[in-house]
């Protein structure tokens, strides 16, 4: 089979943002190890291995069907692995659910978006904040006392990131209403108010422009530095992995073929075949 992909060489855009190697990160926060999927009998992870470090932007590619999406699933606990496990912050798990993760300050978003349409900007950041609320449903249902002093304390956060992602304009509009593009920023934005430590991005850039792409590449750097949030991404965009990121790890068919900086994972013999076409 066959796969097209000749961005992977790719000299970065002239006028994107300068590399980021000169980021300074700190000991491994994650850690996945020996993590192996299977669905009947089609193997979607097999052994795979890789750490993240602490404060950095680690990009997960490969072409379609690599086990991309497969790889976070695991991560976040949408799917349990058949084998290996995974390390957050010293402490090692074979099995978590998705609320675990949440609650441990893991943060995602989705290659399709799951925004409430019909909500307000405000509102749909405002979900992020859930897990954070200590109120029980009936004091935050009549908004009394203690209640609303929380949801107040909430809203002010909210705005907060609606102002990083310079999104003040639509905080009231419909999500459904607004142009493709905001509407990932608001995907970001609901991801963001759950202040996670690590942020799991699930190709934020997918059919965007290249303005738009640009934009969201800056927010990403921002959120690294102003957040302090640890960033995987999973993006298609060789010239927005190799601009953005510290580390790459490479995935093809749902084996790790390459692990490196993107000038290591750009050189690599057998991350160009794979990219570029050649028979398997």
């Amino acid at each position: 089979m066959k796969h097209e992909h000749p961005d992977l060489l790719a000299t970065p855009a002239a006028d994107s943002r300068p590399p980021a190697g000169g980021r300074t990160t700190g000991e491994v926060i994650l850690e996945v190890k020996g993590i192996s999927l299977g669905f009947g009998g089609v193997k979607a992870l097999s052994d795979i291995s890789f750490d993240v470090r602490e404060h950095e932007v680690r990009a997960i590619i490969g072409p379609n069907g690599a086990g991309k999406s497969s790889m976070l699933n695991c991560i976040n606990g949408v799917y349990q692995p058949q084998q290996g496990s995974i390390t957050f912050r010293g402490k090692t798990f074979k099995h978590m659910n998705a609320r675990q993760v949440a609650e441990m300050g893991v943060a995602r978003t989705f290659q399709n978006l799951a925004l409430f349409k019909g909500m307000s900007v405000l509102d749909n950041i405002m979900t992020g904040r859930n897990l954070k609320m200590k109120c029980g449903l009936l004091a935050q249902a009549v908004r009394w006392g203690p209640a609303e002093r929380e949801e107040l304390a909430h809203r002010e956060f909210v705005e907060h990131i609606i102002d990083f992602l310079e999104i003040q304009a639509h905080r009231k509009t419909p999500v459904g209403r607004l142009p493709y593009g905001l509407q990932k920023r608001v995907d970001l934005g609901r991801a963001l108010a759950m202040e996670p430590q690590v942020l799991l991005l699930d190709e934020p850039m997918a059919g965007m422009n290249v303005e738009e792409k640009q934009d969201m590449s800056r927010f990403i750097l921002d959120v690294n530095d102003e957040f302090g949030a640890t960033i995987v991404l999973i993006e298609h965009d060789m010239g927005v992995v190799m601009d953005i990121s510290d580390r790459v790890v490479v995935l093809d068919y749902g084996k790790k073929i390459g692990d490196g900086t993107p000038d290591e994972v750009r050189s690599n013999a057998e991350v160009i075949k794979a990219y570029l076409g050649v028979e398997h």
